[in-house]
C-alpha cells in the first residue's frame, strides 16, 4: 500500500502505536485529523508517520502530554527554539531523578518489609504474618 494513503492500522504497525493511540491523538489534538480516501477511511501518510513516531518516542522518554505538545510546537514553528525544547527536556530530567530518589525509598522500604517477613518466618510459620501486620500498621 503506498505511503499516501495507509490505514490506521498501517499506521499503527509502523508506528508501533495501537489504532486507538492514534484515535486518541487525534482527539486530543497532538495530531491533526488526517484526510480520509474514498472509502471513508483515515488515509495517512509520511508526514503523520513522522508526527506518530515523533510522539511515540516522546512518550517512551515518559514526557508528559502537555511537554508533547509544546515539542510539537517547536517541531512546527518556522523559526524553531532549541533553547525551549532543551529546557523542557532538563525540567523533565529534574522530574525524572526526583521520581528515581523516591523509587530508591520505596525499593529500601519494600526490602526491609521482605527481610522482617523472612526474619519472623524463619524458624516457623508465624501465627500473623509480620508483612501483613506492617502493612496493617
Amino acid at each position: 500500500m503506498a505511503s499516501a494513503g495507509m490505514t490506521i492500522g498501517d499506521a499503527a504497525a509502523r508506528t508501533q502505536c495501537t489504532p486507538a493511540t492514534i484515535r486518541y491523538y487525534e482527539e486530543i489534538g497532538l495530531l491533526r485529523p488526517v484526510g480520509r480516501g474514498a472509502n471513508g477511511r483515515r488515509a495517512y501518510g509520511h508526514p503523520e508517520i513522522h508526527r506518530l513516531r515523533f510522539i511515540r518516542r516522546c512518550r517512551d522518554l515518559n514526557f508528559p502530554i502537555d511537554d508533547i505538545r509544546s515539542l510539537l510546537d517547536v517541531m512546527d514553528a518556522r523559526a524553531p527554539s532549541c533553547l525551549s525544547a532543551r529546557d523542557l527536556t532538563l525540567q523533565h530530567l529534574e522530574t525524572v531523578r526526583a521520581r528515581r530518589i523516591e523509587l530508591e525509598a520505596l525499593e529500601r522500604t519494600l526490602k526491609t518489609m521482605a527481610a522482617t517477613c523472612t526474619d519472623a518466618c524463619v524458624a516457623r510459620p508465624a501465627s500473623q504474618c509480620a508483612l501483613i501486620v506492617d502493612l496493617a500498621t
